[in-house]
């Protein structure tokens, strides 16, 4: 997938896009889109100080792209109603 496209789609995706939430696939816990990585290991990570490239060395199954594009949705609905 050529750069320009791959930024451009990424811009793009929805939560569906990004997360799995299957009763299926450990239980149900919402989990990172074609993995078995939960999206609250990201946070735990992060707030126990390990940054996002060893969060990503852990789970490689896990783009840079994803975990950014969780942050950042994460930032908006947060910061949305301040």
């Amino acid at each position: 997938m050529p750069v320009k496209f791959a930024v451009c789609y990424l811009a793009r995706m929805n939560a569906a896009d990004l997360i799995t939430v299957d009763p299926d696939i450990l239980g149900g816990t919402p989990v990172f889109r074609g993995t078995r990585v939960p999206v609250k290991t990201l946070f735990d990570y992060l707030e126990d100080n390990y940054s996002l490239d060893e969060f990503l060395e852990c789970f490689p199954s896990v783009t840079r792209e994803m975990a950014c594009q969780i942050l950042e949705r994460s930032e908006s609905a947060l910061c949305a109603h301040v």
